[in-house]
């Protein structure tokens, strides 16, 4: 092995999250431990933050550094940085997509031909749907502060618009962010209220300074994506709807997303569906989506507007 190909070995080695001795380092790389350290000092002389402990569990390992030294990536690594970057460009985060872009461009350019002749036909033969005007994008840097106020457990100042768009202040202990499609909640305890709830990152505006420190507290629930689709279910929503589907909930749950509601069953053939929308039609599309046979409980907005839509199916089969 060539020494160039000696130190792109080690660069990956050293990428995995551990600490390896330099005799480990060795073994793998089939050399002695004092080309192990030459080579790690080239590492360090190109931008590697490369750091070093003694002892009997002491050992190398790459830490983050002060400036952006180049990357060493496989082939699906870079593919999927790739697709990710491309995905950013047109995705609910505003502020990024130039940057998104640019990344990308340079990204292509140091790629092997096999590799970008595959994100070349993707990026080809992939339409990306408009963000509808009408939807909310997230500033970059809320999502990154209330990141790091999550791992520092770090207070939290912040304006919140509701979907009445009524502004209110608010100080919380933020938890997890959780990704929804398009949309980003924070899992936070509402000090205030002395509750947990769920905000909705693009209805926020941060008040610096963040906040003091807190005792982190046990979650809502373990599973936090769960914990925010039933409160999106029940409150988030301008509709929602109760609905009795005569299917198992297993059945229903392969239909429809977390998106739509919660299911709870009944007995081996018959579920409750908990959904919500802000819109009937978006309601009515969701009840469609069910493929079976169900009753809708109250709501008689609902209920009236899927009755028109039954009258003109039927007349659109009659005629």
């Amino acid at each position: 092995m060539d020494s160039s190909a000696r130190l792109l070995r080690l660069l990956s080695l050293l990428q995995t999250p551990r600490d390896w001795t330099g005799t480990e380092l060795a073994e793998r790389l089939e050399v002695s431990t004092r080309t192990v350290r030459n080579d790690i000092e080239r590492l360090r002389g190109l931008g590697y933050p490369v750091h070093a402990t003694r002892g009997s569990i002491g050992g190398y390992r790459l830490e983050a550094g002060a400036a952006m030294p180049p990357l060493l990536l496989d082939d699906d690594e870079a593919i999927a940085v790739a697709v990710g970057l491309r995905t950013a460009a047109g995705g609910a985060v505003g502020g990024i997509e130039e940057t998104s872009l640019r990344a990308l461009s340079k990204l292509e350019q140091v790629m092997p031909s096999r590799l970008r002749r595959k994100v070349n036909a993707l990026q080809t033969f992939t339409v990306l749907v408009p963000r509808d005007e009408r939807e909310s994008t997230i500033d970059p840097n809320v999502l990154t502060s209330l990141a790091a106020a999550c791992r520092d457990h770090d207070r939290v100042r912040f304006s919140y618009r509701d979907r009445e768009r009524v502004t209110s202040r608010r100080e919380a202990e933020p938890y997890r962010l959780v990704n929804w499609g398009r949309r980003w909640y924070l899992v936070a305890w509402d000090l205030e209220r002395e509750d947990w709830r769920t905000f909705r990152v693009d209805r926020m505006t941060l008040r610096l300074p963040l906040g003091q420190r807190f005792a982190p507290r046990p979650l809502p629930d373990e599973d936090v994506a769960a914990y925010v689709a039933r409160g999106v279910a029940e409150s988030a929503w301008r509709y929602r709807a109760r609905v009795i589907v005569h299917a198992p909930a297993e059945t229903i749950a392969e239909r429809i997303g977390r998106h739509v509601g919660t299911i709870e069953p009944i007995d081996e053939g018959t579920c409750v569906l908990d959904a919500g929308a802000d819109s009937l039609e978006t309601l009515a599309v969701y009840l469609g989506m069910l493929a079976t046979d169900f009753t809708i409980e109250g709501q008689a907005e609902l209920v009236e507007h899927v009755s028109r839509l039954a009258d003109r199916y039927r007349a659109a089969v009659s005629a």
